[in-house]
């Protein structure tokens, strides 16, 4: 059976009769539209923990432009339908003013972690990662003690809730899971049922051009050849305006000081389809020099 909480002070009062039971929380933080991306980390929680739980909250302090948030696609019912069959028996789904008591006024309170939301999304979207950044911290500290699960697509901002986690001691463990794929290569996101049938060709633009960095590395190209790859593939679609194409070392999205073979890089590109942002990255490794 499966239960839904709107209030924040009653979701805290649930986690801690559960931690008081003496049962362990696995934590899935979504926005909705929930796909089989967010099935996997659901069940990845409700096999790792002895309760899975989850969050729907479409959070506002993460969109700049009011259209695109007016835009998100919302259906409560359905994503509860995926969640229950995953396995997840406790949701989260308050409403804007439960989260944030001032909306739309910006409130006194920001998070921000320096130099990991300064740059990719962060500078091509500002504010972006502290609003997520902020209701991520929100949600945690309503939680409490957990295992919270992040999938790997959007990985920018799971480097972002580990560091943040780390310096505020916040008392959560975090687990990145892999990228799901669709049948044709394109990450699962909530973004792609916007998409054209000719945007969505379009967009499998981006993982080849993670295909073609992965080769260039491997065949002992440095960070600048496996950008320039990634670029190549993605201006050749007309259908997608590249944002960025970038190949960084894993833990501090920084371009690397020297590459030695076996050396593991993070290829992250990201583009406009059909005026859909989408992203997508994915692990590297240097070959021979």
């Amino acid at each position: 059976m499966q239960e839904v909480v709107a209030s924040l002070d009653e979701w805290r009062e649930r986690m801690d009769g559960l931690r008081r039971d003496g049962r362990t929380i696995g934590l899935t933080m979504t926005m909705g539209a929930l796909h089989r991306g967010h099935a996997s980390l659901f069940m990845r929680a409700s096999s790792t923990c002895d309760v899975a739980v989850a969050t729907i909250f479409v959070n506002p302090l993460q969109f700049a432009d009011p259209d695109d948030l007016a835009r998100y696609p919302r259906d409560l019912d359905a994503d509860l339908a995926v969640a229950r069959d995953a396995g997840v028996s406790l949701v989260l789904a308050p409403s804007t003013a439960a989260v944030w008591p001032s909306w739309p006024d910006p409130t006194a309170t920001t998070v921000h972690v320096g130099g990991l939301a300064d740059v990719l999304e962060g500078a091509d979207r500002p504010g972006h990662l502290d609003g997520v950044a902020a209701v991520v911290t929100k949600l945690l500290v309503a939680t409490g003690t957990c295992t919270a699960f992040f999938g790997e697509k959007d990985y920018q901002q799971l480097c972002v809730v580990r560091h943040l986690v780390e310096d505020l001691s916040l008392p959560a463990t975090i687990v990145g899971c892999p990228i799901v794929r669709a049948d044709d290569g394109l990450a699962e996101s909530s973004r792609n049922a916007r998409l054209s049938l000719e945007g969505r060709a379009a967009a499998l633009a981006l993982p080849r051009a993670l295909a073609a960095g992965r080769r260039a590395l491997e065949l002992g190209g440095d960070d600048a050849t496996a950008v320039r790859e990634m670029t190549d593939v993605v201006v050749a679609e007309p259908r997608v305006a590249l944002a960025y194409a970038a190949a960084v070392e894993p833990a501090t999205l920084r371009r690397p000081a020297a590459l030695r073979p076996g050396a593991h890089l993070r290829l992250l590109v990201a583009g406009l389809v059909d005026g859909v942002r989408l992203i997508d990255n994915s692990d590297a490794v240097a070959g021979r020099p």
